[in-house]
Parts: C-alpha cells; sequence; structure tokens
C-alpha cells in the first residue's frame, strides 16, 4: 500500500490528497495528476485523483510503446498484459497447491468423521468448481457493475452478520457463533463482509472525491461503516475476522490521501480497541499470553502452537513427502486442513514448500499493486489495492501465527485452506482484479489491436473461403470449360 507520490517529473501516481495536508501519499504543493478526466481540486492547487502510468508520459508516450504488441524481445515484465498473467499464474497456482494439500492434510480426519477420506476434499473440489467460473466471469465485467454491486453486497452482508447472532440460526463452534448452518455446508458470513467493503468504500470515496479536501468527508460514511461491521464480528466473536476487515478501509483511506494526524488518530484509537477487547475476555488474554512461551503449558493454552512448531520443524528442508504428515492424524494439531494447513505444508514438503508458498503470496500481491498502479481511474486504484491488501494481510497473519511470530487468530490461508466461504469472495474479488488489469492503459491498446487483427483474420479467411467456392462452382459448369 502506498500513497500519493510524484513520478521524476512530478506527476502525481498514487492517490489524491486535500490540498496542504501532510502524512501518507503527500506529493508536494502544487502538484498535478489526472483520474480519467476528472480531478479534485482546493485552496494550494491541483491534486490527482488517478495518474498515468509511471514511464508513459502522456497518449503520445503510449503510441510510441505500441512496438511491444508481437514483439519477442520485450521484457516480461513490460507486456501489457505483465500484470494480468502474474495475478492469474499465482493464484492458480495457490489453488492447486490449496486443493493438493487440503487433501493431504483432511483425509485421516475425514475418514474419522465422514467414513470417507475424500469428502471434505471433495466439498473443496466442489467450491473450486464453483469459484473458477465466478472468477472469469467477474475478470470480464465491466466496473459499473462493481460499482452497482457495492450498495447490496453490503446489506446483505450486514444483514447475514446480525442473523448470525441470532440463537437458532448461528451455529456455535468453540465459543464462537460465526456460522449458518445450510444442509451438510456452513455460510461464515464475516468471508463476505471483506469484498463488500472493498467496494463500498472505494465507491463512496469516488463519489465524494471533489468534497474530500474537508477531512470529515474521508471519515464519514467510511470509518463508522465499517466500525459497525467490526462491532458485529466482535459480537461473534470473531478477532481474525475484524483484523482482516479493517486492514480494507486502511488500505482505501491511505491510497486516497489522508492527512497523517487523521490517519495517525484513526490507527491508535483501533489498536487501543483492540487491546481492550484482547484482554477483556479470559480466553483472548490466555492465547495472548500463551503465545509468549507456548511450550510454557504445552499441553493446553500451547498445544495448537507447539505441534505446529513441532510439523514445520520435523519437515526439514525438502519434507517428509506428501501425504507423510504425522501431525494431521486426530488428537494431535488442531485445524491442520483450515488454519494451520502451512504447517502440514512445511512438514510434508520441507522448507522449500513453504517458501514457494510465500513466493507465491509475494507475487500475487506484487501483481495487485502494479495494476493499482498503474491504473487510471480512481475506483480501480482503491479497490486493488484493498483487494491485495486483505488478502496479503489475512496471509500474513495466518502465517505469522503459524510460525509462532503472532498470536492464533483463526485466520485461514486464502486459496489454500479449506472453506467455500472464504474461497468464493477471494476469487471473485481475484477476477475482479483481473478486470482491472485488462484496462491498463497498455493493455487496453494491446487487446483492442488484438481483437482487430482477429476481425480482419475473420473476415479474410471468409474471404479466401468464397473465392475458392466461387472458382469451384465455375470449373464444374460447362460454360467454364468452353
Amino acid at each position: 500500500m502506498t500513497g500519493a507520490r510524484t513520478t521524476g517529473t512530478g506527476t502525481a501516481v498514487a492517490g489524491s490528497r486535500p490540498a496542504g495536508s501532510t502524512g501518507p501519499g503527500t506529493t508536494g504543493a502544487g502538484g498535478a495528476g489526472a483520474a480519467g478526466s476528472e480531478a479534485a481540486t482546493g485552496a494550494g492547487g491541483a491534486r490527482a485523483a488517478g495518474g498515468l502510468r509511471p514511464g508513459t508520459g502522456g497518449p503520445e508516450a503510449t503510441g510510441a510503446r505500441r512496438g511491444w504488441v508481437g514483439d519477442p524481445r520485450t521484457p516480461v515484465l513490460d507486456r501489457p498484459l505483465a500484470s494480468y498473467y502474474l495475478l492469474l499464474s499465482s493464484a492458480g497456482l495457490l489453488l492447486l497447491l490449496g486443493l493438493v494439500m487440503v487433501l493431504s492434510a483432511s483425509a485421516p480426519r475425514s475418514f474419522q468423521d465422514f467414513g470417507s477420506a475424500y469428502t471434505l476434499f471433495l466439498r473443496q473440489a466442489t467450491w473450486a468448481g464453483i469459484g473458477i467460473p465466478l472468477l472469469l466471469v467477474a475478470s470480464r465485467l465491466p466496473i459499473r457493475v462493481f460499482r452497482a454491486a457495492a450498495y447490496p453486497l453490503l446489506g446483505m452482508t450486514v444483514l447475514l452478520l446480525m442473523a448470525v447472532l441470532v440463537p437458532g440460526i448461528g451455529h456455535v463452534e468453540n465459543g464462537s457463533r460465526q456460522w449458518i448452518p445450510i444442509g451438510p455446508y456452513t455460510l461464515q458470513p464475516s468471508e463476505f463482509a471483506k469484498i463488500a467493503l472493498v467496494l463500498w468504500c472505494s465507491d463512496v470515496l469516488v463519489r465524494k472525491r471533489r468534497l474530500l479536501v474537508n477531512w470529515k468527508h474521508l471519515i464519514i460514511p467510511v470509518v463508522p461503516g465499517f466500525l459497525f461491521v467490526d462491532l458485529l464480528l466482535m459480537l461473534e466473536p470473531d478477532l481474525g475476522g475484524s483484523i482482516c476487515v479493517t486492514v480494507v478501509p486502511l488500505a482505501v483511506l491511505w491510497v486516497i490521501g489522508t492527512p497523517l494526524r487523521i490517519y495517525a488518530g484513526l490507527l491508535g484509537g483501533m489498536v487501543a480497541g483492540a487491546s481492550v477487547l484482547a484482554i477483556s475476555a479470559p480466553y483472548r488474554l490466555e492465547r495472548l499470553m500463551s503465545f509468549r512461551d507456548p511450550f510454557a503449558d504445552p499441553n493446553n493454552t500451547g498445544f495448537q502452537a507447539v505441534h505446529g512448531i513441532y510439523a514445520l520443524s520435523s519437515g526439514g528442508w525438502w519434507g517428509e513427502g506428501l501425504g507423510a504428515s504425522r501431525e494431521k492424524w486426530p488428537d494431535l494439531l488442531p485445524a491442520v486442513h483450515t488454519d494451520f494447513i502451512l504447517a502440514i505444508i512445511g512438514e510434508e514438503l520441507g522448507l522449500l514448500g513453504s517458501l514457494v508458498t510465500v513466493t507465491l503470496f509475494g507475487v500475487l500481491g506484487y501483481a495487485g499493486l502494479r495494476i493499482a498502479h498503474r491504473a487510471d481511474d480512481l475506483f480501480i486504484r482503491l479497490a486493488a489495492t484493498a483487494v491485495t491488501a486483505w488478502i496479503i494481510a489475512q496471509a500474513v497473519v495466518n502465517m505469522g501465527a503459524v510460525v509462532g511470530i503472532l498470536p492464533i487468530t483463526g485466520v485461514t490461508l486464502p486459496l489454500v485452506s479449506f472453506g467455500g466461504s472464504a474461497l468464493l469472495p477471494t476469487m471473485g474479488a481475484l477476477g475482479m482484479l483481473l478486470a482491472f488489469a485488462r484496462r491498463e492503459p497498455d493493455a487496453v491498446v494491446y487487446l483492442a489491436a488484438r481483437a482487430e487483427a482477429r476481425r480482419a483474420g475473420r473476415v479474410g479467411r471468409a474471404g479466401r473461403g468464397w473465392l475458392r467456392r466461387r472458382r469451384a462452382a465455375r470449373a464444374e459448369t460447362p460454360e467454364a470449360a468452353v
């Protein structure tokens, strides 16, 4: 996540900021930039709500760069659809890794609970089978569809978050009421809150962009809205989901150019509130205390953390081999196919497998921020940054808990862990990022040229086919023979 910055020529390329403010993303007085055809203005100079892609220098330079079309000498990262393929390949490999590891990690407990080693895997494969078409459809949708979906999706999510708190509707597990049973499946509304807030926060700030010179318009209604969602999550309680949801508005407010004093005040208030909530409940306080030294009570409060460390440490460099984990068996490491699937990756695939997983998330994060950085539309810039921040922050919180550097909060590993409620919103969000990647300035030029070339090819093939039929018909007539 980055605030507004300037290129070497002074063009603002990361976000807009009320004039005269200082803090995250300051571009300097008098800077100017573009967001499509609209810009937010304030006393002291014009501010960019968007910005040209760094290095293009405007339409003339973009036209000069059309030489990359079909040129194999063009560096990979300079090609027009580089962001698209980086994102698609990293997400696809993470999804494939997740399916393999869910099958391996869940098999013993699936057999114990359902009489078949494949039940949980087949459920995850079903969700993936639904998620892939969802991703492909989302990758072809116009931007106006995402903006139009913001308010209905947020309203539906709030209703579900309220419904899950009702006894008889919400399902209680491990002291938390986070799920709504639907036949053999369960729905976790908190997972849909992330994508709902991404769309809503981005759309609200784009609609109010001319008013953002006043800091109150930066705060209202974004901050009260996500605080209400956070409150519903904490009533479940779901501390991990609340952390991931909070990342979304923080990322959006950073990119839009919130003054540092306002941003620091918001961040400090959230940290203080989270600290109070963490120590107010005895079980949360026990988790925090056991996080400092899980081996002090390895059979009680530190049980999960200790067995996660055992799994990682026994994998070595190359791992025990796929399917050879010992910690995945019942009565050992809890949540092996959900929160602690990285521990099984480390045990079965070793340090190499763990580093590959981390690298794939790094590539995904780079691709998402690259899309946001190159966008010339403010909504795309905000939404792309928020989605990337959500997915990467969730991955960091999960991996940090597994390796013991962060407290255990019950957060799953995106695309890898078991769970349809987490997988479908994530794949929908990634499909939206792919749609944004297709709207990078270079990508738009390239795709238009490719479509024109394909149309010309079809017309040419149709014309040659007509000519061959005409000659064949003339050859068959007596007059043609004479």
